[in-house]
């Protein structure tokens, strides 16, 4: 059976970063609008339908992260890990992905792109969700 999560929607960053260090990794839902996560190690972490707009994750572990359903439009992901990651039909329009090693991320036909950004020459896998 899976884990359900009661918990209130984590809503900033040092409530995230508390949560994660304490063992905590279910933060479906945050509202982290405008949140600074730079150099934040949140492998592993399920971020699903989280709203990361505008977010800074610049440097960010975000290796094998659920980012399903996240929004993160706008976000600063310059630099960030996020090596075999699920982005299902995750909003990265306009979002900064210079350096970003995107290596076996899976997307699915509802990934939301910026323009020119071309999934296959990052190595990511279009999978059916």
């Amino acid at each position: 059976m899976p884990e359900v999560n009661f918990q209130q929607p984590i809503n900033d960053a040092t409530g995230l970063l508390k949560g994660y260090a304490s063992g905590i990794r279910d933060f479906e839902r945050a509202e982290l609008v405008d949140a600074d996560l730079q150099n934040f190690d949140l492998k592993g972490a399920n971020l699903s339908y989280a709203d990361l707009s505008t977010a800074n994750l610049r440097g960010a572990n975000l290796r094998g992260c659920d980012l399903s359903f996240a929004d993160l439009s706008q976000a600063n992901l310059i630099d960030a890990d996020l090596r075999g990651a699920m982005l299902f039909s995750a909003n990265l329009r306009q979002a900064n992905l210079t350096g970003t090693h995107l290596e076996k991320a899976d997307y699915d036909r509802t990934t939301q792109f910026p323009p020119n950004f071309n999934p296959i020459d990052a190595d990511m896998q279009m999978k059916n969700s």
